[in-house]
């Protein structure tokens, strides 16, 4: 049986799944640049579709095994759904610069609380995706998959960049 059989692609480690999946999205985003000069906006828009991209990738190699995964496939799917019939709203820089403004307004308020163990669960619920559902013991696993994950996901692209930069 050779190296590049199907059977042995099922049994590839999640590292390679993510490769493949994400060369294949980078592929199709390096596809779509526009031929005229990028204007910031544009990189802004390109380094967003990277990083869509990556997240995507590396729920899809986990599969809908894992909460996390779940969740981030589903935003990913509805983003595309909303893209395709024309339902994406476009925030202007104003929006942005308001959403710091509350969110510095809310880490003031985060700092009083930091050592109360509910307040470390609710942060944990909010940076884990589809971890607001999830009871602590969930919770806990589906953090420890996904630090294992993302750090997959920096090993991985930092691969890409030094190969690229060779």
């Amino acid at each position: 049986m050779s190296p590049h059989s199907s059977s042995s692609l099922n049994s590839r480690s999640l590292k390679t799944r993510f490769a493949l999946r994400f060369l294949r999205a980078l592929k199709k985003i390096t596809n779509r640049r526009p031929t005229s000069r990028s204007s910031s906006r544009e990189i802004s828009r390109r380094v967003q579709r990277v990083k869509l991209a990556a997240d995507a990738s590396m729920a899809s190699a986990v599969g809908p095994r894992k909460a996390w995964s779940r969740a981030i496939l589903l935003k990913h799917r509805s983003r595309s759904h909303a893209r395709v019939h024309g339902l994406t709203g476009h925030r202007r820089e104003t929006d942005h610069d308001h959403a710091i403004t509350i969110r510095k307004r809310v880490m003031k308020k985060r700092k009083v609380h930091k050592l109360d163990p509910a307040f470390r669960t609710n942060e944990l619920r909010r940076l884990v995706p589809g971890g607001e559902a999830m009871d602590l013991y969930n919770l806990l696993d589906e953090t420890a998959h996904y630090i294992k994950c993302l750090t997959t996901q920096v090993e991985v692209m930092t691969s890409i960049a030094n190969y690229c930069a060779t």
